[in-house]
């Protein structure tokens, strides 16, 4: 029996009317629809890679949003899964020469490694972000001069060239905050990142005055973790949570390390650091203790 196919799914007309996150997220927005269109048909992963002149492992990446993937092989796809509906079937190729397009962050591909591409292209469509560090001030919030020492420590080897195009990036990501329909950041930062001195007295003052402006945005809620908690809910590194208004995209946890990145959304995993981030905000200062603490700590800086 064939299943019934929608003659319009109006999920596929807003993203490709209102895309954001570029091609990451349409990927796994693409990726999404055409598992459940398979599923649905009743297709196995190995007679729709067979389909496509490849195999169930490509079918898997491409659901999973991995891999972009060329018209035809969607065409096929789509004819495989009785798809017939000649506008279902123009939204669905229109999506995928989309994941084809590079977003603003490919520029700097010299400089960007692959395994955080993935998170500036979800962090454009997140409209939660909810992260908390413990070395240094969150990426979203640092000043030039401190991104720049930030980035001199974990590069000691790169040339002038290559740190201005790091620093450059890390700022390009903030514009974000302020873009029309910002998501909400809420940052727990710990009290060691902000008196480490990095880059000097001088970084530290300009970048404690701007995490004093940045926490007075509407969209942003910064607390402090300070040291009289001693040990707190999230023993080891630093975590980021991103949350989305689509539906087709989970809740996933980004969890970087020196040289790569895991990124969780089985929802086991991502109610257990939700869980640690809600103890963390409980456990830290308030929104205006923070602001206070953070002019104290300006004041001793100065």
């Amino acid at each position: 029996m064939i299943a019934a196919q929608p003659s319009h799914d109006p999920s596929l007309r807003r993203y490709l009317e209102h895309p954001r996150g570029g091609p990451t997220v349409l990927r796994i927005v693409l990726g999404t629809q055409l598992r459940r269109l398979r599923e649905a048909a009743g297709v196995t992963r190995e007679a729709a890679g067979d389909a496509i002149r490849g195999s169930h492992a490509k079918i898997s990446r491409l659901e999973l949003g991995r891999v972009s993937c060329k018209e035809r092989d969607i065409s096929d796809l789509l004819t495989l899964y009785h798809v017939t509906d000649e506008a279902f079937r123009a939204d669905f190729l229109a999506l995928a020469r989309r994941t084809g397009t590079p977003g603003w962050w490919h520029q700097y591909g010299d400089v960007l490694p692959g395994w955080f591409e993935t998170h500036i292209g979800l962090e454009e469509a997140a409209s939660v972000i909810r992260t908390y560090e413990v070395q240094f001030v969150p990426g979203l919030l640092q000043t030039a001069d401190y991104a720049r020492a930030v980035t001199q420590l974990g590069h000691p080897r790169a040339s002038a060239e290559e740190i201005e195009r790091r620093v450059a990036l890390r700022l390009q990501r903030q514009a974000l905050l302020t873009a029309p329909d910002a998501p909400r950041l809420w940052a727990v930062v710990d009290e060691a990142s902000l008196r480490r001195p990095l880059g000097g007295p001088q970084v530290m003052a300009g970048q404690l005055r701007h995490l004093l402006a940045v926490s007075r945005l509407p969209n942003v809620t910064l607390q402090i973790a300070p040291f009289s908690l001693g040990g707190l809910a999230a023993a080891g590194g630093p975590i980021t949570i991103l949350r989305f208004l689509e539906p087709d995209l989970p809740d996933i946890v980004y969890l970087e390390q020196l040289t790569s990145a895991l990124y969780l959304d089985k929802r086991d995993d991502v109610d257990h650091y939700l869980a640690v981030m809600d103890r963390l905000s409980a456990q830290a200062e308030s929104p205006r203790e923070s602001q206070e603490m953070l002019e104290r700590l300006l004041t001793q800086a100065s």
